[in-house]
């Protein structure tokens, strides 16, 4: 950045693991010199070596000294205690920026700091993270959640512009159902291609991925396109979608209102299971399958009959 962009601010990265030590990358990239990290690990050392070459190695304390914006880039359930902890310390200072990256918290975890003066924010990337110099570029565009109190609101979302990303503003009593979302789409997509690549190796299918591939490529594409209204951009969490959203992409039996199929289905990975110990797919799969058709009918794809034919012949197959 030149001399007439935002001022340049000494950044201090507590917990150098995947997260923390790219994001130090990118803000000393953008112009922010970074004074000093932890990094307790091995792991961590070399990722700080690798990511923050010349960046001292420093304590908890001292990182949060010497830095104008402190990155806690700390586990979930650590980031509550080290903040208390510091405070407890005296560590926190009037006017410094104190910046976490849970995607489960708002600011209410960095009261304590925030109680000796400190301007605390809230800023999550929805990416998952390999800790190495290619999540740099994928920072490009990708969306963070900011939640900070009004004020400070375009603090946060300035940061994230610097890294590259797209700011979405988050409030306080949204970060939990905000993060259980992400989750649930990427944990258990996750899950999901694990099950179906299990069932394709039992059906003899030797590369399960390649099989999968474009089929996932196309429908995973096609419910995001789905899912964003036409010409939006990253603004604000919990405003309401018209229309089917992501369901608009549904394709297969359960689209078809083909209960004959689906029922085939749950009995084909039924033997399966028995046969080689797959018995989460069959519950996965008559779980999704009753979401599918109830999203399907909400959205007008289906009618109310062939709805429920599709969910009477999941329930014949598990008796519910």
């Amino acid at each position: 950045m030149n001399g007439s962009g935002p001022p340049r601010l000494g950044v201090g990265v507590v917990g150098a693991g995947r997260v923390g030590a790219v994001l130090g990358s990118a803000l000393r990239a953008a112009g922010h010199p970074v004074v000093g990290v932890s990094a307790v690990s091995e792991g961590s050392r070399e990722r700080a070596e690798v990511l923050l070459p010349g960046v001292p190695v420093l304590d908890v304390d001292e990182v949060v000294r010497r830095a104008e914006l402190v990155l806690l880039t700390v586990p979930d359930d650590a980031l509550g205690p080290l903040v208390t902890g510091l405070a407890e310390l005296g560590a926190w200072q009037v006017g410094q920026l104190v910046v976490h990256t849970a995607g489960r918290y708002g600011v209410g975890v960095l009261a304590p700091a925030t109680a000796a003066g400190a301007i605390g924010l809230a800023i999550h990337p929805a990416m998952t993270f390999t800790g190495t110099s290619l999540d740099l570029s994928r920072l490009e565009a990708t969306t963070f959640a900011v939640t900070a109190p009004a004020p400070f609101g375009p603090i946060g979302q300035a940061l994230v512009v610097e890294l590259g990303g797209e700011p979405v503003l988050v409030d306080e009593g949204a970060r939990g159902l905000y993060h259980a979302a992400l989750a649930h789409g990427a944990n258990h997509l996750v899950v999901l291609v694990a099950q179906a690549a299990a069932a394709l190796a039992g059906a003899g299918v030797v590369d399960a991925g390649r099989a999968l591939r474009p089929l996932l490529d196309a429908a995973l594409d096609g419910a995001l396109r789905s899912a964003s209204p036409p010409g939006s951009t990253a603004v604000e969490v919990g405003a309401e979608q018209a229309g089917p959203g992501a369901i608009a992409a549904l394709t297969g039996p359960v689209r078809r209102g083909d209960a004959g199929t689906v029922a085939a289905h749950v009995a084909e990975l039924t033997a399966w299971a028995a046969r080689d110990g797959g018995v989460d797919v069959v519950e996965t799969y008559r779980t999704l399958a009753r979401a599918a058709t109830s999203r399907a009918l909400a959205a007008g794809l289906l009618d109310e009959a062939t709805a429920q034919r599709l969910l009477d012949s999941l329930r014949q197959e598990d008796g519910r």
